[in-house]
């Protein structure tokens, strides 16, 4: 049985939580394959409202089991706060949850770090959550990392002192206050919490539960323009976001993917610096932000919104090689008499319909064509037949100009209020 795996085509924030959460009852098995507490997937069922970070989105569903994958990084800390929150549900989570030994954890001296490392490039700061990503994945690569699996092994401690010794040499060349004392009793609570769980050799784990027509679902955090290599760099996240991140952050070969699920707002948002080419810095875009409640799940960050980019969309459809689109938030876009559409940029003076290697607003112009708006309350919409013609034409013009079928819209944030088509 072939992976199917779904992810974001924006800058993050698009609504894969919800769209998880939606198709869970559909598979067996949830899979986060990257990224880590600087996520945050928003569940919103039964009048409750429930943000994940690093659990993956079909912890809710009694029947599917979730892996924590090994592209991930995790946060104890973070991850224990995280599974005592659910104890206010029925039901013991733990264990429908599965961690990847190969999984890196991020220590107090990663946050320190990362904190250290932002401060220091003042106005040039990308916009980092300050979660201590960035420097875990950097200890990766540079194979100094603590994985998962460390945490069983006996001489775990000695690994920590040895690479906090390097963090604290590297801090020390900031001139940054820091007292990881007072984190770290925290932090090694929440690593024998960690053992009580069910850590797992996952790539067997998938691999069994192919072999066995198990149905998997990867879920991805961020968002393709913000992956490592792909996205508008150096403003990016630390993982590869895109469908490849999924193969190397499950251990699934590409020729074992099978559906692409590609979330996209009907308009664009962002949080923290970066370019931005149909950020809309007026009364236009206070209205989208205040009308989508556009602030960070994780941050609480105000989003900075715009009108939809389709060259950015489609070259995140390429990437991916998306099967399907899921558009999310078109009741957000009601009441707007005309909606804008970016088509192409000018970029350097010529007119080009793909994204270029670089975004900023010194080099690209969005060149826009205007579709018209509708007017009527799309929340209790339920059928695709109950849509007003407007918003029909808009998910027709959408699909012509990426080629790729619009299969959900998403008009509220619980999980009933979602139309297939």
């Amino acid at each position: 049985m072939a992976v199917d795996i779904l992810l974001g085509l924006q800058w993050g924030d698009e609504g894969k939580g919800k769209i998880v959460d939606v198709l869970t009852r559909q598979y067996d098995i949830i899979a986060r394959f990257q990224g880590g507490p600087n996520a945050g997937h928003t569940l919103e069922f039964d009048g409750i409202k429930h943000v994940l970070h690093t659990i993956p989105s079909g912890i809710f569903h009694p029947e599917a089991m979730n892996i924590v994958g090994n592209g991930v990084v995790i946060d104890p800390v973070i991850f224990k706060r995280e599974m005592d929150d659910l104890k206010k549900f029925e039901g013991d989570f733990t264990q429908k949850l599965l961690i990847s030994r190969k999984a890196h954890l991020i220590l107090p001296s990663h946050r320190m770090l990362d904190a250290a490392s932002e401060a220091a490039k003042g106005k040039k700061k990308i916009g980092s959550t300050l979660k201590g990503i960035g420097p875990t994945y950097m200890d990766k690569t540079g194979r100094n990392g603590l994985r998962v699996g460390d945490i069983e092994l006996p001489d775990f401690k000695e690994r920590y002192d040895n690479l906090v010794a390097k963090h604290k040499d590297l801090i020390a060349l900031y001139d940054y206050e820091c007292d990881l004392d007072s984190m770290e009793a925290e932090w090694f609570e929440a690593v024998d919490f960690l053992r009580s769980l069910k850590l797992v050799d996952s790539e067997p784990y998938v691999h069994d539960a192919m072999r066995a027509n198990k149905k998997i679902l990867a879920e991805g955090a961020q968002g393709t323009l913000l992956d490592i290599d792909f996205g508008t760099y150096p403003f990016v996240t630390s993982s590869n976001t895109t469908a490849a991140g999924a193969c190397t952050g499950l251990g699934v070969a590409p020729n074992q993917i099978g559906e692409v699920f590609g979330i996209f707002k009907a308009y664009c948002t962002r949080v923290g610096s970066g370019p931005f080419p149909t950020e809309l810095e007026d009364a236009t875009g206070e209205e989208l932000r205040a009308k989508g409640h556009e602030f960070g799940a994780t941050t609480g960050r105000p989003r900075r919104c715009g009108w939809l980019d389709l060259p950015a969309l489609k070259y995140a459809i390429d990437i991916n090689g998306v099967t399907q689109l899921f558009m999310m938030k078109a009741d957000v876009l009601s009441g707007f008499e005309t909606i804008k559409v970016c088509t192409k940029y000018k970029y350097r003076g010529e007119e080009v319909e793909h994204l270029p290697y670089k975004i900023e607003d010194h080099l690209v112009e969005a060149i826009y064509e205007e579709l018209p708006g509708w007017s009527e309350d799309l929340t209790s919409v339920r059928t695709e037949d109950e849509m007003p013609e407007n918003l029909r034409s808009y998910i027709r013009y959408i699909e012509e100009k990426t080629g790729v079928p619009v299969k959900v819209v998403s008009v509220g944030p619980d999980r009933t209020q979602t139309i297939h088509r």
